[in-house]
């Protein structure tokens, strides 16, 4: 199965997710008032380094929100392979797919960095080796395949629009989503957090029990990016998260911080600015560590 060959022969429609179309069911779980947004200033973090960041925190036990620039538009980066890894376990869910299924891997599949897909050309991977590779690694071959065994990009978009996402852009493959070109490929701060949320603290998730733990253990035991949002939190708290780098100045971290005790807050983070690794991880750890402390919840 090449990348090439699965591109040319895009699936359409809803009917490719299986459950996406499904109804959201009413849950009597009781839920805290929501609250508006509140503004929380970080130009002077912004003067201070440079560059752009957008950012929101979403404290799902109180109800608060902390917003910077949420309603602006980011590129993603690998950020969205939480997403591509969701969309696909929902096909699993619908028996339009199995986890276990063979992916014959190839040379032409291979892009930059496929740490996992890599050592495999040949060879075959299973869609669960390929999900975990595209979440905790970040393997962009990987993403790709993942892509092409849903139907291409339009089944993605429709992914997103089922969630109740109307915004997110999905217009290219890895590599080149990574590459500012206009709004292709960007997502809305509080955004990508109201899907972290849809996803793994509504009730009415589309996920069912077994997909969102599996989730969420590839997101937790991810090892890459460690000095963005796990360095903002407090030791004892656990953080379920994706990263993503565009490798010129891009640098992005969104995710879910479950504390020992309490509700989990919700985090999603996008700075753009000059490329400066260290500089725009320390940015992300001390936006988090800010903002924990707004909510009360350092």
């Amino acid at each position: 199965m090449t990348v090439g060959a699965d591109r040319r022969s895009v699936l359409t429609g809803l009917g490719a997710l299986g459950l996406i179309g499904c109804a959201r069911s009413e849950s009597s779980a009781p839920k805290p008032a929501v609250v508006a947004a509140e503004a929380f200033d970080l130009s002077a973090v912004e003067r201070a380094n440079g560059g752009r960041l957008g950012f929101f925190a979403h404290d799902t036990g109180s109800g608060r929100r902390l917003v910077w620039r949420g309603d602006e538009r980011f590129v993603y980066c690998s950020t969205f392979k939480i997403y591509l890894a969701a969309a696909t376990l929902m096909r699993i869910q619908a028996g339009d797919e199995r986890l276990d299924r063979q992916v014959a891997i190839t040379r032409d599949d291979m892009t930059n960095h496929a740490p996992v897909t890599g050592p495999a050309i040949g060879g075959a991977l299973t869609l669960e080796v390929l999900m975990k590779g595209a979440v905790e690694v970040s393997d962009n071959p990987a993403a790709n395949l993942l892509l092409a065994a849903l139907g291409g990009l339009e089944p993605m978009r429709q992914f997103y629009r089922g969630l109740g996402d109307t915004t997110t852009r999905v217009d290219r493959f890895e590599p080149e989503l990574n590459f500012l070109d206009g709004d292709k490929d960007t997502i809305l701060p509080m955004q990508a957090a109201a899907n972290l949320e849809r996803l793994f603290i509504d009730p009415a998730t589309p996920l069912s029990d077994e997909s969102r733990a599996l989730l969420l253990r590839w997101m937790s035991d991810a090892p890459r990016g460690p000095d963005r949002i796990k360095a903002g939190v407090p030791e004892a708290w656990r953080v379920a998260h994706k990263i993503g780098t565009g490798g010129y100045g891009p640098t992005n971290d969104i995710g879910i911080l479950y504390p020992p005790a309490g509700a989990p807050v919700i985090i999603a983070a996008f700075y753009h600015a000059a490329a400066d690794d260290e500089r725009n991880a320390a940015v992300i750890a001390g936006t988090t560590r800010m903002a924990l402390s707004a909510l009360g919840r350092a």
